[in-house]
């Protein structure tokens, strides 16, 4: 009996197999197929993102080379060598430099914020006289170049208020407003329909409570989108630091101390590139972690005129 079994089950397996084989073919067959329509349809993205990649891909790997061998042709590190990373922090004046950077890109960013929100409202929801000059003055002083007034400026400041050689020249400006900040702001502001301020006002808001409980909660995402621009701004700013703190290396910021830094260490290629990618790690954290809000408050952003 077991004989009869088994003498009857062979040939259906094996008729099962030659039955299941041309399927598994084409199958495998679909699937690369499937894997190089893939490729092909997103080929400019690969190569656009292998274009931005490999370069900080290379800054990596030669911050963590040994000193001879980030002077040599290898791309691989022979050894991993990640006290590059604490060597830099111990070159005389870098931490000052990060900690300026800090101070300068926080304080602005606050300072831009709370400076820009109540122009910016007034621009989009109030109705006064010479309103359309204020929004072309605006406009202006957006497409208006900064070396322009530079030199006026730096008279003022070193002449007048004897301030050059700190961050005070670049800090103090931007509690009067930001022309990108404010136009960007009242685009915003522009979508947000005038029935929710009327409701405020009816239940005894004025135009400040209005503004402080009804139309901040409203206009987070594009606060947002502003103060990571002015964060952005101020952290990478070489032009501000060059012209006012030149004079005193203990109010440089890492975008102008790395010039320094370079300059110091030509050879040692492997620090550099660590300093390098210091520097450039707080924008990149941040844009990650806030990078929802960001293009949430830039595609939000009204065009109304």
């Amino acid at each position: 009996m077991s004989n009869t079994l088994s003498s009857t089950e062979l040939p259906v397996t094996s008729s099962t197999a030659r039955a299941r084989s041309p399927r598994s073919a084409e199958s495998r067959r679909a699937a690369r197929n499937r894997r190089l329509n893939w490729i092909a349809v997103h080929s400019l993205g690969i190569a656009a993102a292998l274009f931005f990649i490999l370069p900080f891909v290379f800054l990596f790997l030669t911050s963590v080379m040994t000193d001879n061998q980030a002077l040599s042709t290898d791309l691989w590190p022979h050894q991993w060598v990640w006290s590059n990373y604490t060597r830099v922090f111990h070159v005389p004046g870098f931490t000052t430099w990060w900690k300026n950077s800090l101070e300068y890109a926080v304080i602005g960013t606050v300072l831009t914020v709370v400076s820009s929100v109540p122009v910016a409202y007034a621009l989009a929801k109030f109705r006064f006289p010479g309103r359309r000059f204020a929004l072309m003055a605006v406009i202006s002083m957006m497409m208006l170049p900064p070396q322009v007034v530079i030199v006026p400026m730096y008279l003022v400041w070193t002449n007048q208020l004897h301030l050059t050689g700190t961050l005070w020249p670049l800090i103090i400006p931007m509690a009067f407003g930001d022309a990108y900040s404010i136009f960007l702001l009242r685009q915003f502001l522009l979508t947000i329909p005038k029935e929710y301020l009327d409701a405020a006002k009816v239940d005894g808001c004025g135009e400040l409570r209005t503004l402080l409980r009804v139309v901040l909660p409203m206009v987070k995402p594009a606060i947002s989108a502003v103060a990571l621009f002015q964060f952005f701004y101020c952290w990478n700013d070489f032009f501000g630091p060059q012209i006012y703190t030149a004079s005193n290396p203990a109010a440089w910021t890492v975008s102008y101390g790395l010039q320094s830094f370079h300059g110091a260490h030509h050879t040692d290629w492997n620090l550099t590139m660590a300093a390098t990618l210091l520097v450039m790690a707080p924008v990149i954290i941040i844009f990650f972690f806030a990078q929802k809000a960001f293009i949430e408050g830039v595609t939000l952003t009204g065009v109304k005129g």
